[in-house]
């Protein structure tokens, strides 16, 4: 299986490296060539999007929205360097990323006219996880067509569900960012309250990861990056926010009440607009403290 692979982002250059060491042919393309010839020896750099489209069998993307595999897949303009038009009929793209739902049904429609296959498959564990190859994989499409993927997916992460028809990886992805930026914001506003009270960080992160009140955060950001003042997770507080909005998007267009989800959203954006820009999503907490004057 001839592998493109296109973004070498935190995210995507961890991932294609594990590409490359399970000896997949691997093609790689990244609008800054120089991230693309740092995977070394064995990997070639393809100089256009077409080019990498016309050697692939499979292109995956891990890009950081959907406008951006948009933008990739169907070019902004007819004259523009793309993938649609290059890929072979029978070839497959990958969005490893996090789209819209909505957005990726309507890519898939449009490569479906030309013989092309697609599977969303947005990850989630982070960068350490992405280097050692123990993602969690949401993978939306048809069972077939996922089997027929399923060695690049076992060569980059360990858990790989099978969530339903095209779209339905991201609706999920969106969802689980949901429910973890809110289990980061519900843990700190407690510290916060309970530092002003006068207990000690560190003390109430124990009990919290001895208690109910344990979740991701609590055992894997919070001594880690927030305690510790590295604030260096590896996922940033802008594409947090931009995966709140697809989950709230995601209620509206089912007609579903998210009251919680749409406060959430707009607690994260209000941080985003006040903080710097490209700040890791952990630095939500610095904003808290900045609120109530206090330092954990």
């Amino acid at each position: 299986m001839r592998v493109g692979f296109v973004g070498l982002g935190r995210m995507g250059t961890p991932m294609a490296r594990r590409l490359a060491a399970n000896r997949f042919p691997l093609t790689v393309f990244d609008a800054r060539p120089e991230t693309a010839a740092r995977l070394g020896a064995g990997v070639s750099v393809a100089t256009s999007l077409a080019a990498l489209a016309e050697w692939s069998d499979v292109v995956v993307t891990m890009l950081p929205d959907g406008g951006a595999v948009r933008d990739v897949v169907l070019g902004k303009t007819d004259a523009a360097d793309r993938l649609l038009g290059a890929m072979p009929a029978g070839s497959v793209l990958v969005d490893m990323g996090s789209s819209s739902p909505t957005g990726t049904r309507e890519i898939g429609r449009i490569l479906a006219q030309r013989g092309v296959a697609m599977l969303d498959a947005p990850v989630s564990g982070g960068v350490a996880r992405a280097e050692n190859g123990t993602l969690a994989i949401m993978v939306g499409g048809e069972r077939a067509l996922i089997d027929h993927c399923r060695p690049l997916f076992t060569a980059i992460g360990r858990e790989i569900f099978e969530t339903g028809p095209l779209g339905s990886g991201h609706a999920l992805k969106a969802l689980n960012n949901l429910v973890s930026a809110a289990g980061l914001l519900a843990a700190a506003e407690a510290l916060v309250v309970g530092r002003r009270f006068g207990l000690d960080a560190n003390v109430m992160i124990d009990v919290f990861n001895a208690s109910s009140g344990r979740n991701n955060s609590t055992e894997n950001k919070f001594k880690q990056f927030v305690l510790s003042g590295t604030f260096a997770s590896g996922f940033s507080l802008d594409l947090m926010v931009k995966d709140l909005a697809t989950a709230v998007e995601l209620a509206r267009a089912t007609d579903t009440p998210a009251a919680l989800g749409s406060v959430c959203r707009d607690l994260w954006a209000a941080a985003q607009a006040d903080l710097d820009p490209g700040a890791d999503h952990t630095a939500i907490v610095r904003w808290l403290e900045g609120l109530a004057k206090t330092r954990l």
